[in-house]
């Protein structure tokens, strides 16, 4: 059986189908589901983590008018236990198989089978054995009154190389907390309050290498962060920590009316939507700097959570 061409990262790698009755049984159906996302939600957790990611590179608020215009690049570090996982811990009775990639694993794929008299096993999708998840944003930050400050971010729905579409929207305040102290206020530290909001949308593109029939799929990926930011300036440097809480949800939506097969037994896509992942609740910590030249701010720091992430950027600041 013929493996159907990726023509996205994003991809969900179903199988060429046979003539039975597609399967629509509600056990096959949950199992199915729980196989798919275990494959998908190492890129998914990457993606939102990235997300969650380069909103801030000082504590302090732009001052009213004030402003800067950032382009970062997060790049996640996806955890060796994230590469695999094994087929008969998030199914095991309708469908059966041991340890295979996850769609950031190797390329060379396990194996499944389904408790059926008819079927044998069948190669899972491999992986593409990608190390680091990369994800390049576009930040505008605007200062306002009382030491708050408003982000906004934005990347058009593109097409990214040979992969299909995905674009991005964003939004995000921080506040300046060390004005409502008395004294306090005096140090010369800045202590704020920061939160996030992103989204971002994928089209994917599967071409069936035999009917050379084009199905079209949507993942969509929230990510929330809100964290607590403390920096101190140092002529034209500028150290800050962070201390955080990140989530988010992931949902997947295939085109109806096609049939997807998994160990060699045919699926409608109609039985599968819609597939929404688990949220990804975890804390996170936050270490960086700033380095400013006149207008120019560089930037540069390292996120410890589940999925590491490293941040690079570089803009123009104001105030």
């Amino acid at each position: 059986m013929k493996i159907i061409k990726i023509l996205t990262v994003l991809i969900l790698i179903p199988y060429i189908g046979f003539t039975q009755p597609s399967l629509t049984n509600a056990q096959t159906i949950t199992e199915a589901k729980s196989i798919i996302k275990a494959y998908l939600n190492p890129l998914s957790s990457s993606i939102s983590s990235s997300l969650n990611n380069g909103w801030y590179n000082t504590a302090k608020p732009h001052k009213l008018g004030g402003f800067d215009i950032t382009v970062t690049g997060n790049f996640v570090m996806v955890p060796k236990k994230m590469k695999t996982f094994i087929i008969d811990s998030v199914a095991g009775e309708f469908f059966s198989g041991g340890e295979t990639p996850t769609i950031l694993g190797n390329t060379d794929p396990g194996m499944i089978k389904a408790s059926n008299a008819i079927s044998s096993s069948s190669p899972m999708p491999k992986g593409l054995n990608i190390p680091i998840v990369p994800l390049p944003m576009l930040q505008i930050g605007v200062g306002l009154i009382k030491g708050t400050e408003v982000n906004l971010r934005y990347i058009p729905k593109i097409k990214t190389g040979k992969f299909g579409k995905a674009g991005l929207f964003g939004f995000g305040f921080k506040h300046d907390l060390l004005q409502w102290i008395p004294i306090v206020d005096k140090i010369p530290i800045n202590l704020s309050i920061q939160a996030g909001y992103s989204k971002l949308e994928a089209d994917v593109s599967l071409e069936d290498v035999l009917q050379n029939n084009q199905v079209s799929t949507t993942m969509k990926i929230e990510a929330t962060t809100i964290n607590l930011i403390l920096s101190k300036k140092v002529l034209m440097f500028t150290p800050y920590i962070g201390l955080g809480y990140n989530s988010s949800k992931t949902n997947l939506s295939i085109a109806n009316g096609e049939t997807y097969n998994l160990a060699n037994l045919p699926i409608l896509t109609n039985n599968l939507n819609p597939i929404e992942f688990e949220d990804n609740n975890n804390l996170r910590a936050n270490i960086g700097f700033r380095f400013n030249i006149t207008v120019l701010a560089l930037q540069a720091n390292y996120t410890f959570s589940e999925y590491p992430v490293a941040t690079l950027g570089a803009g123009i600041s104001l105030r």
